[in-house]
């Protein structure tokens, strides 16, 4: 099962208990390469998936900005740390720096990034679905598989290719 855009909410929503499941399961025992696995399923996805098209994690929801973000964006902009945290960024209840509000202010109306170059590494990284010690952020798989249709997809692909 394949997902669009339009579709990731509501297929994400009828998945849920089935991946929460299989998350469980994945927990207790994960395969040996799990790592290894998750990387080729999502270069695979990757492969048939422009981000541009998309775009729903820059709409929907935010990053957090580590202190290193705010450094290299700041520079970028030339502001002064405290600016950029002042115009873009606030604390959110985890105590973190998110953006204000979304959609995202650097996305352009076609869905390019204005800051891609330097930006955040929660951006860089997202869906996540190639990170080392994956089994560690399964909840946060199970988040994203509501957001992006990649990684809905590649959850699904994982369920086929590792039985458990």
């Amino acid at each position: 099962m394949r997902t669009e855009v339009k579709n990731v909410a509501i297929d994400a929503k009828k998945k849920q208990a089935e991946n929460k499941k299989y998350f469980s399961k994945l927990k207790k025992k994960p395969p040996k390469h799990l790592d290894y696995i998750m990387n080729e399923l999502h270069d695979e996805e990757f492969e048939k998936t422009d981000c541009l098209t998309c775009a729903n994690c820059c709409k929907t929801t935010g990053p957090l900005f580590t202190t290193a973000d705010i450094d290299r964006i700041s520079k970028h902009f030339r502001l002064k740390p405290q600016q950029f945290i002042q115009q873009y960024l606030k604390i959110d209840e985890d105590n973190d720096y998110v953006l204000q509000q979304v959609p995202c202010a650097f996305l352009g109306d076609d869905n390019y990034c204005s800051i891609y170059e330097v930006r955040p590494k929660a951006c860089r990284e997202f869906p996540h679905t190639n990170r080392k010690k994956f089994n560690q952020i399964t909840s946060l798989t199970l988040k994203n598989t509501a957001i992006c249709p990649a990684a809905f997809n590649i959850v699904e692909a994982m369920k086929k290719s590792i039985k458990l």
